[in-house]
């Protein structure tokens, strides 16, 4: 058995590219980052972004090419790997081929009733 799952909850980079394949079919192309945190030997925070690039296809090309820059995000897909030439060489990247979005910005959530406290936090 083998498994290529990858969830990813992080912020869009920057606005959501729609572009479209040699075969005429509609893809968008995002970045998303995620944060890695730990304590160095002098026990202070230290963190470091990680970029992931996004490519979704078909139906949810469409929905992906509303993602603005600052979107928070829940993305499950796989990892993909894909050469490419390049200044005469060939070069390998990996990106997650996305299977499903799920907007998780404040506004969505702002939506939910509240417990009927409105005081104020």
């Amino acid at each position: 058995m083998t498994l290529n799952r990858l969830t990813l909850i992080g912020f869009v980079g920057a606005d959501a590219e729609e572009k479209t394949n040699s075969k005429g079919s509609p893809y968008t192309v995002f970045s998303v980052a995620t944060n890695s945190s730990w304590k160095n030997e002098a026990g202070e925070w230290q963190s470091k972004p990680e970029w992931h690039r996004c490519v979704a296809n078909g139906k949810l090309a469409g929905f992906a090419s509303t993602l603005k820059k600052g979107a928070h995000v829940h993305i499950e897909g796989e990892m993909r790997s894909r050469e490419f030439d390049k200044n005469g060489g060939t070069q390998k990247t990996f990106e997650c081929r996305v299977g499903s979005i799920l907007k998780l910005d404040r506004a969505i959530r702002q939506e939910e009733p509240n417990d009927g406290d409105d005081s104020a936090s």
